[in-house]
């Protein structure tokens, strides 16, 4: 490192207020209280870090002290510029309360302020990080900060203001830095770059201004730290200096769940393992994808609310739309929960991250009402697209009923015998095809049980009923449906006899599948022999 060097955050901070970037709500204000001599005894300025919230208090400083300021800046020029520039005058003090937090380092500045300047107009003190005082200390200064000396102005800083006591708030002109959108970085990275002759493109800028989050200074961290290689830096490199998953990459992770693909993922899990020491960010950003997605599933002009490229969104559209929102919404709820463990717990971060991809991949292994509904928005698009139809009248092949050979008759005393309930015989077929019809009541059915157990959609949607012979026939659209409706079988079975006023019962309701219809009647054929031996 050459003597001298300085960072390029500190090399291009800004000097006056008009190269202040981002922050256009506040920096008029500031301007015109300059320029008409009214200036508050004490500010608060509060917002993330790396959005000029010190910078500013550095150029009012200067300003509230310029001998002749221009349209609310300082000149740069007078001697109390100059003076206030060189770091050396001891009327501008900047505090960190970080490292300043006890009660004694508050009252020693009490016991100072009563001197005036020994060479500029205002004594300010820019007190950084002011969340971090302890609570004697807010009490020690809360006096002070409300009628100081009227050569003293004080200048707070924080990025936590929910840590601040309410009195010293309501104490002070309150100013709240926004995030700077990230054009406008990309804009100053590349002004930036071009004075450095850094050679990169605008995907490249790109990457590092959506990483920063709306700091420039992290930006300008990020371009110094690409700067370092030699050659041209592209989006890939950046993102590979980073440590971060590019956003292609991320969409054919949101691709290969879709798809089921879990080697695929487990793929791209082991990628970005090797590429950063923290998964979480892989996660992260694979939120934030699912999170544009769903603004592109839900809003007509969703470009206004995310920070993409124009090939960027055109492959976010193209992915959007093989997901339902109910999926999307699933998927960033279980995201969210790895995260969250990922906070609990740094060993089990790999592992967190890949659980939940798996869960994605197959919603059978989640029983949460999340996976439930996603499990439901699917069966709904298979059947909205006709993947899954009911016919008005099926015909099948059943065999004729074999009767079975008498057992031997075993003499009973005729006092002993015991009438039995009569348990209802499916009529002989008279030919080969036996047809069933449509069970008008289906609908009541499951209109009256998925009314009390919302998830029992899951098994029910696409599911169709047939009589024929005093049976009533159940298909469901696959084995997973027919698996979970026999779990609930007795619900569904009540349900049926109240309203088929006791037509049908347990003993002459069965389960089938469509997708194996063939198989599913002679099985059914079975339950019928087993009744007629029953008796």
């Amino acid at each position: 490192m050459s003597e001298g060097y300085k960072a390029l955050y500190r090399k291009y901070r800004p000097m006056t207020f008009d190269d202040v970037h981002g922050q256009e709500h506040i920096v008029p204000i500031l301007k015109n209280q300059i320029a008409t001599g009214k200036a508050a005894h004490a500010y608060l300025f509060c917002g993330t870090r790396g959005t000029g919230k010190t910078t500013c208090a550095k150029i009012f400083a200067r300003a509230v002290n310029c001998e002749s300021p221009r349209d609310g800046s300082p000149c740069g020029e007078c001697p109390s510029c100059i003076a206030s520039s060189s770091g050396l005058n001891t009327d501008i003090v900047e505090m960190d309360a970080a490292s300043n937090t006890g009660v004694n380092d508050v009252r020693d500045l009490i016991d100072e302020i009563t001197y005036t300047p020994t060479e500029l107009k205002y004594r300010v003190y820019i007190i950084d990080e002011v969340h971090m005082m302890s609570t004697q200390a807010f009490n020690a200064l809360l006096k002070t900060l409300e009628e100081p000396p009227s050569h003293v102005i004080f200048i707070l800083a924080t990025t936590e203001i929910h840590k601040l006591p309410a009195t010293i708030v309501s104490r002070c002109q309150r100013f709240d830095f926004g995030k700077i959108d990230t054009s406008v970085i990309c804009k100053r990275l590349g002004q930036v770059a071009e004075k450095e002759n850094i050679d990169i493109d605008e995907d490249a800028l790109f990457v590092m201004a959506k990483l920063a989050g709306g700091g420039l200074r992290d930006a300008l961290g990020y371009l110094e730290l690409c700067a370092g290689q030699s050659g041209k830096i592209d989006g890939k490199r950046a993102s590979e200096l980073l440590g971060v998953t590019p956003y292609d990459a991320l969409l054919s992770v949101v691709s290969a769940v879709s798809e089921k693909d879990i080697g695929s993922v487990f793929a791209q899990i082991e990628d970005a393992c090797r590429k950063t020491n923290d998964i979480s960010v892989f996660v992260e950003g694979l939120t934030s994808v699912y999170r544009d997605m769903l603004v592109v599933k839900t809003v007509p002009n969703y470009r206004k609310y995310v920070d993409l490229t124009p090939s960027q969104a055109e492959l976010l559209e193209k992915t959007a739309q093989k997901l339902s929102k109910e999926k999307i919404l699933y998927h960033i709820k279980t995201l969210n929960d790895a995260l969250f463990l990922m906070a609990k717990n740094t060993s089990v971060k790999r592992m967190a991250a890949e659980l939940a991809l798996v869960r994605m991949c197959d919603e059978r292994l989640d029983t949460s009402n999340d996976a439930i509904l996603s499990r439901i928005s699917s069966l709904e698009d298979k059947i909205t697209l006709g993947v899954y139809s009911a016919p008005v009248q099926l015909e099948v092949n059943a065999e004729p009923v074999k009767k079975t050979e008498e057992a031997p008759k075993v003499p009973v005393k005729e006092e002993k015998t015991e009438i039995k309930e009569e348990k209802p015989i499916p009529a002989e077929p008279a030919g080969d095809k036996k047809s069933l019809k449509v069970y008008k009541k289906w609908g009541e059915v499951t209109s009256k049980i998925t009314t009390s157990d919302i998830s029992s959609m899951m098994y029910l949607s696409g599911s169709n009923a047939y009589e024929g012979d005093g049976i009533l026939f159940i298909f469901f659209p696959g084995e997973l449906a027919k698996t979970i409706a026999e779990t609930n079988r007795g619900k569904i079975v009540n349900v049926i006899t109240i309203i088929s006023d006791g037509k049908y019962n347990e003993r002459n309701i069965s389960f089938g599948c469509k997708e194996n219809i063939n198989e599913e009647y002679t099985l059914l054929d079975d339950f019928v022999k087993d009744n007629i031996e029953g008796e």
